[in-house]
């Protein structure tokens, strides 16, 4: 197993101060009875909820993902609260809404003033390490955000540098250089097929999980909280020498689309072949499956060193993905293969097995479940409700609506049990390299019927029989803003619905200056 050999006298050091501090008593308010010890997240990176073996997809093959899910809990309707890397992963980890966290766009760092679960739980005495995407984007004003391990892609690169590697055969043609966007789209999202240039042993996802489970091994005793994230199934899709040929483009699912989506379709996508089109959700599939290994290493150690029975372990995607759902191949907007997301929860025998819920659930639900989970109180203005009545079998609902939003398009989603309101301001073309070379559509509604209509093809907005639904999605939708958005009180009660709809969708941050 490959060892932290560039961290070490770092871990060490951390880990001595750690056990020299007087840990604080806890608060009245904290529970007396302790459920679990531990916290294990484990994320994949841009994984659609369909692309999973117990979500119904009969073509992939997930077994350690399914066989969690088997043993757990597997949320049917979980959603993100931002279709956006860096914005969903710091909505989780704080338990507040992107726009309360202050990331909604690709590169805002997180402010080193929000408290994450990380930094909450080593008040009370636990270790954390946070192993592999983190999105941070802590360049400005370097910080762990509470975690007491932090390593990421460089850590890799430096074991890489010294590691003895042998060579892929000539005859193995391997992935080029990411360039998303700089080259064809065909190149960038893998159509292909190609493996990278790695066995599996010396592969970036093995050797987060390797880590994983050695911080696992060097810390069962006390509690501890592991948080690892995976890049894949992100572009370019990744996946090792070994697992090249898993997937034959011909026997993939090949969603075709409707008319309405002809008109934001984004450029780059445009030339892609239906060949070319197969290859890329091919490779997806494949970058699952490694994924999939790789979860299973992680969960194999837990069983190995008796660690499954009191530690929570939770595996999500950070959001979803369309693969050529509605002719694109992208996150970022509104539809459920790209919101709707994966959400298992296991717990040893403490939960019932084998079950799923239709509850309509949200990532930020995910800190007060696991500060529940362990018996320990809140951070103070948490925006999430617990999930541990669901993980109890106490209640089969939740929510009556879940939230998202997007805001470098201005655009925010309210999704209740039946019909999903989406609003954006369409004051610009989509960003971020998917422009559609279209003017700016302006102010935008949509609903669907979800139920009826799950590909979610007709936009029912402009139907009178249904403006009472708009009517009421609305109101529920900036009630929501209002609750949890930190600049609510500018915003004026007189004003019109949609000039309030408008400023709620401004990205804190201010303007997307990334956006290409």
């Amino acid at each position: 197993m490959p060892k932290i050999t560039s961290c070490a006298i770092f871990f060490a050091v951390i880990t001595f101060f750690s056990q020299c501090q007087q840990q604080p008593e806890q608060t009245e308010e904290a529970p007396q009875e302790v459920k679990f010890q531990n916290i294990v997240m484990l994320i994949g990176d841009d994984h659609s909820a369909d692309i999973l073996g117990t979500y119904g997809n009969q073509v992939v093959r997930t077994p350690n993902l399914d066989r969690m899910a088997q043993r757990g809990l597997q949320f049917n309707r979980a959603y993100t609260n931002s279709p956006l890397c860096s914005a969903s992963r710091q909505s989780f980890l704080t338990g507040l809404y992107p726009h309360a966290a202050g990331v909604t766009l690709l590169r805002t760092p997180l402010d080193v003033e929000k408290i994450t679960i990380a930094d909450h739980l080593g008040n009370y005495g636990y270790t954390s390490a946070i192993i592999g995407k983190n999105h941070f984007n802590d360049w400005v004003v370097p910080s762990n955000h509470g975690f007491d391990y932090k390593l990421e892609r460089k850590d890799y690169n430096a074991f890489m540098e010294t590691a003895d590697v042998p060579d892929i055969p000539d005859t193995i043609q391997t992935r080029p250089q990411w360039k998303p966007f700089r080259d064809p789209a065909s190149t960038w999202l893998n159509a292909d097929m190609l493996p990278a240039d790695k066995y599996d042993e010396f592969d970036i996802g093995t050797w987060y999980a390797d880590q994983a489970n050695q911080f696992l091994e060097e810390h069962q005793d006390k509690p501890f909280l592991l948080w690892v994230g995976f890049h894949e199934p992100h572009s370019p899709f990744n996946f090792p020498v070994e697992y090249r040929n898993r997937y034959q483009p011909e026997e993939v699912p090949y969603p075709t689309g409707s008319p309405e989506d002809d008109r934001w379709i984004p450029e780059v996508f445009r030339d892609l072949t239906e060949e070319e089109r197969k290859g890329i959700i091919a490779s997806y599939y494949t970058s699952v499956e490694y994924l999939d290994k790789n979860v299973g290493k992680i969960l194999n150690q837990l069983d190995s060193l008796g660690l499954a029975e009191n530690t929570l372990v939770v595996y999500i995607g950070d959001h979803g993905y369309l693969l050529n759902d509605h002719k694109r191949f992208e996150k970022h907007m509104m539809w459920e293969p790209a919101v709707r997301s994966p959400l298992i929860i296991q717990g040893g025998n403490q939960l019932e097995a084998g079950r799923e819920t239709d509850a309509l659930t949200g990532y930020v639900d995910l800190v007060p479940t696991m500060l529940d989970a362990v018996g320990l109180p809140h951070i103070e203005g948490l925006q999430g409700k617990s999930l541990m009545p669901l993980l109890k079998g106490d209640t089969s609902r939740h929510k009556d609506y879940v939230f998202s939003e997007y805001l470098p398009d201005n655009k925010a989603m309210v999704r209740g049990e039946r019909f999903k309101y989406i609003f954006t301001t369409g004051k610009r073309d989509l960003q971020q390299g998917y422009a559609t070379g279209n003017p700016p559509p302006g102010l935008t509604h949509r609903l669907y019927d979800v139920v009826n209509d799950p590909d979610e093809t007709t936009n029912l907005y402009p139907n009178p029989e249904y403006q009472q639904e708009v009517e009421r999605m609305q109101e529920v939708m900036i009630q929501w803003f209002e609750n949890t958005h930190p600049k609510a009180d500018s915003v004026q009660d007189d004003w019109a619905v949609e000039r309030k709809l408008i400023a709620f969708c401004e990205p804190p941050e201010g303007e997307d200056t990334d956006a290409k």
